[in-house]
């Protein structure tokens, strides 16, 4: 309880809150790019406490959100294949692909397992040398050192029956295109805490001076989030745009070095197309030459496929992944798309900007 009540103290927040309203002089939109910063904020009405010129807007900080159609088309040819088993998390199952996803693909009899950690793949795939274990591998640089984990673990037992269907997705990049794009309105970021807790953020410098755009590096609690919110207005109030670590306690500027290194043995940065925002040049990773013999594409029926967008869909998650609007904006939220019967993907999984608006505000 003494880190809950640490970060959690009302009255810090409060002075936050009070410091912020001295600060501000004019409307700033600061964008919080993960997820699960977006369910705390909700969660504790932080956007509440904000004066009003502050608006904040949700990134595409979701791994379940941002992974591509093409990529859930994939995983479900796999799992329909005959002497093929997908694991999965959870929280993919229900992420629409172009057609249908993978839990109504289970009930037409698709093999897959839910795992909660990559090594349970290859546990699963030493328990089952009969079959070829596809393990779906999704998630930010967060994750990525445990995929690696896996393959090195697989390697060293010599299984020739596990593969990875990877999607790990390098953020970034993905931030860089944002601000490329003409209907950006983002002036500052909250970046993941967790990220960078592997990652480090030396790669940010380039991105705040490029594009004249201040990045506090911020955690997940409610008073990380207060505090990364007033450093990020203190620049802009200044006409600064520096990188600033706010999540002291757990990020260092180079990272987590071992981690690191795991990755770069294991995969290699390549082009990835992310949900709604199309190719996004360097922002992915896929298995280097070294252990291109576990990638999942080798074992499908056909070549792999290129998402499209249905013009006709009410749902405009590729907006609100990328910021342009938020869920009430969007003609399907809470009428057609809902936590039941979802169809996009920010209104599946729980780190979800949709999702994460429905549960905290209702229909509005």
């Amino acid at each position: 309880m003494k880190y809950v009540d640490e970060y959690r103290r009302p009255e810090k927040i409060l002075r936050l809150r009070d410091a912020m309203h001295q600060l501000v002089s004019r409307p700033w939109t600061i964008m919080e790019v993960c997820g699960g910063q977006t369910h705390s904020i909700l969660h504790h009405g932080i956007d509440q406490l904000l004066p009003d010129p502050v608006e904040l807007i949700h990134g595409p900080g979701c791994p379940v959100c941002v992974t591509d159609t093409s990529l859930i088309d994939q995983a479900i040819e796999l799992a329909l294949t005959p002497g093929i088993c997908l694991c999965t998390y959870g929280d993919m199952m229900r992420v629409p692909g172009s057609i249908e996803s993978l839990f109504s693909a289970r009930a037409k009899g698709a093999r897959i397992e839910i795992i909660y950690s990559p090594t349970d793949a290859v546990t699963f795939a030493q328990q089952h040398p009969d079959l070829n274990i596809v393990f779906f591998a999704v998630g930010f640089e967060t994750t990525a050192p445990a995929s690696a984990a896996a393959v090195l673990m697989a390697e060293a037992l010599s299984l020739d029956n596990f593969y990875l269907l990877a999607s790990h997705v390098r953020v970034p990049p993905a931030l860089e295109a944002l601000m490329q794009n003409k209907d950006c309105r983002v002036q500052g970021f909250l970046a993941a805490g967790h990220v960078c807790t592997v990652m480090g953020y030396h790669e940010y410098h380039q991105l705040a001076q490029t594009y004249h755009v201040p990045i506090v590096v911020t955690g997940f609690e409610p008073l990380d989030i207060m505090e990364g919110i007033y450093l990020c207005l203190r620049q802009l109030e200044t006409g600064k745009h520096a990188v600033e670590n706010q999540y002291r306690r757990c990020v260092r500027e180079q990272g987590n070095v071992h981690a690191q290194e795991a990755i770069h043995k294991v995969f290699q940065v390549v082009d990835m197309p992310w949900r709604g925002m199309g190719v996004i040049p360097a922002s992915g990773f896929s298995l280097n030459r070294h252990y291109v013999h576990r990638d999942a594409s080798v074992l499908l029926q056909h070549a792999p496929t290129t998402s499209k967008t249905n013009t006709n869909d009410p749902c405009l998650a590729g907006q609100v992944l990328q910021g342009i609007i938020k869920p009430p904006a969007c003609p399907a939220y809470g009428k057609s798309c809902t936590p039941e019967h979802p169809l996009g993907a920010p209104m599946v999984s729980s780190e979800g900007a949709c999702a994460a608006y429905y549960h905290y505000y209702g229909h509005l």
